[in-house]
């Protein structure tokens, strides 16, 4: 168990990176005037950085099934982030 909750972490801090280069680029677009990710990418950002944040504390606190579940949670979520914002 403490190999998926290792692995579920580290895409969770992943997932908040990308979260604050994604407030970053949005920031530094408003100010020289280039378009940057727009609110729809930030409001995805930022509820999949809070639900794997909140799973990922779940998953930590737990032991047995209730690990797996919040480890899959963060790889679900992050995967959905992924797949919907970066690669879609």
């Amino acid at each position: 168990m403490t190999l998926v909750r290792t692995v579920s972490g580290v895409v969770a801090g992943g997932v908040v990176v990308l979260l604050c280069v994604v407030v970053g680029a949005a920031v530094i677009g408003s100010r020289r005037d280039f378009p940057g990710p727009g609110a729809e990418s930030l409001t995805w950002h930022f509820v999949a950085a809070v639900l794997v944040v909140v799973a990922q504390v779940f998953a930590d606190r737990r032991r047995g099934m209730s690990t797996v579940l919040g480890s899959a949670a963060v790889l679900v979520t992050a995967g959905v982030l992924l797949w919907t914002q970066w690669w879609g």
